[in-house]
């Protein structure tokens, strides 16, 4: 209290030179290099109070923070466009994904404007050198054995001829017999679902009833990690700043067991992989 009265007396005029960082900015050896992330908003809606205070707000006060304390600061986010999400909403509207994420990226930049969000780079995920970077992820998992390949069962439209997507599909919730489940998720209690576990399931594009199929997907072979990660775990416990809630998600995890996780969808509006089939 003493040092910040002291700092108050001498008034502003005594304070350092405010850093001024090269534009794109980048680390700077010697300095404190800060980078703050706040999370992609999706592009399938316009952004409300509840979205900016929830992640970019914060953000934005912090990375002013920052800056006054003359630190090297690079404040980025971006919108979120490719996946189911965007499909639905192209077909509700009647224009393409890419129409879609044009549309609904020049509104979340003009808001965040309007608001004087100090993004110091606002992007999105629909660029060449996202692909790049994701298939380029992708080849290294791949190259050191982290990926498998497996068939699942997924609901298919026969009409529409496609399998769908979790956010195609609606039906009865199989735990609350919620009505208007989603194939990922039941908005009433909370519980996430498997697609093929709704009750009278029905295909949000066409309204007709799919049939359960086989489909083969890419995984993550999460299990390869578990000996390695437990030891990491426990050593970031012990020094790093976790949460109460991220370390019982994350020993819940542990507890049960890693599984394979799918990172492919029967989607056309997403990153290609890079792999024949």
């Amino acid at each position: 209290i003493a040092a910040a009265a002291a700092a108050w007396a001498r008034g502003a005029a005594l304070l350092p030179e405010p850093w001024q960082p090269q534009k794109p900015v980048l680390p700077v050896e010697g300095m404190r290099n800060v980078l703050i992330t706040s999370a992609l908003p999706y592009v399938n809606n316009v952004p409300h109070l509840g979205n900016i205070i929830g992640c970019v707000l914060s953000a934005d006060t912090f990375a002013r923070y920052c800056r006054l304390r003359n630190w090297n600061t690079l404040y980025v986010c971006g919108t979120d466009e490719y996946g189911t999400a965007t499909e639905t909403k192209a077909v509700e509207e009647g224009l393409t994904p890419q129409e879609i994420c044009d549309k609904y990226n020049a509104i979340h930049a003009d808001i965040y404007r309007w608001f004087d969000i100090s993004f110091d780079y606002f992007g999105r995920t629909t660029t060449p050198l996202q692909t790049t970077i994701a298939q380029d992820i992708f080849q290294r998992l791949l190259a050191r054995g982290f990926l498998l390949e497996d068939t699942v069962e997924q609901l298919r439209c026969e009409d529409c001829q496609r399998f769908l997507a979790d956010r195609f599909v609606e039906g009865t919730c199989p735990f609350c017999g919620y009505q208007e489940a989603r194939g990922d998720q039941c908005d009433k209690c909370g519980k996430l679902i498997n697609a093929v576990e709704l009750k009278n399931p029905q295909c949000k594009l066409c309204r007709g009833v799919p049939a359960v199929k086989p489909t083969r997907h890419l995984f993550l072979d999460l299990p390869k990690l578990e000996e390695q990660l437990e030891p990491w775990l426990e050593q970031s416990w012990a020094t790093g700043d976790w949460t109460a809630n991220a370390r019982y998600i994350t020993r819940s995890w542990i507890r049960d067991g890693l599984k394979p996780r799918c990172i492919t969808r029967d989607l056309k509006w997403g990153t290609p992989v890079p792999l024949d089939g």
